[in-house]
């Protein structure tokens, strides 16, 4: 077993299988800076406009580093009479190597990102808490997307290792987003998720 490195971790049990779900986001360091601070000739705009881009540039760059090797979908949450609650960007999850990966090189998450694990059927799962750094909400929903739980999923102290931190569910797809976030947006079981897989 390979050691583990703060990073964070989410262990999903489905019936007697375990595989760790986490998230895995590489940072693209990109170099855009095209201006040399010694030509004379740029005016005041051209010579500004470098330096506001690079200041306004990193979230928007970090956010789409973000898991940048998954497919992603636009999963949007619905409430049961059909209003619009919230979406996310989310990182697909669905095949065993993607779902052992999930989380675990993931710091924080933008509050528009996310994770939608994708299970080949509707089952029991247990999501586990392991070396997580950041607090999630776990939303499990069954075959059509129906919300059948949700947790609010603290992150372990520093002395744990979050094994005890066992969060059951049901379902065929489970959406992580940051803590609190279902709170946020008012989404509760019997709402739906709507989402296209590629």
């Amino acid at each position: 077993m390979r050691p583990i490195s703060r990073r964070t971790y989410l262990v999903a049990v489905a019936v007697g299988t375990a595989g760790l779900a986490g998230c895995s986001g590489d940072t693209d360091e990109s170099s855009t800076d095209d201006a040399e601070s010694d030509n004379s000739e740029t005016d005041s705009t051209d010579s500004s406009a470098p330096e506001d881009d690079e200041s306004e540039q990193p979230a928007p760059d970090e956010s789409a580093s973000i898991h940048e090797e998954y497919e992603k979908t636009v999963v949007t949450v619905q409430s049961q009479d059909g209003e619009t609650l919230g979406s996310v960007t989310a990182a697909i999850a669905d095949t065993g190597d993607l779902r052992y990966t999930g989380l675990s090189d993931t710091e924080s998450l933008p509050d528009d990102r996310g994770m939608l694990f994708v299970f080949e059927e509707e089952q029991d799962l247990t999501f586990v808490m392991r070396e997580m750094d950041f607090p999630i909400d776990i939303v499990y929903a069954d075959s059509d997307g129906v919300v059948t739980s949700i947790h609010h999923a603290e992150a372990p102290g520093p002395d744990e290792d979050g094994e005890n931190f066992e969060y059951p569910g049901r379902g065929q797809y489970v959406l992580e987003v940051n803590r609190d976030w279902t709170t946020e947006h008012g989404v509760e079981t019997g709402d739906r998720l709507v989402f296209d897989l590629p």
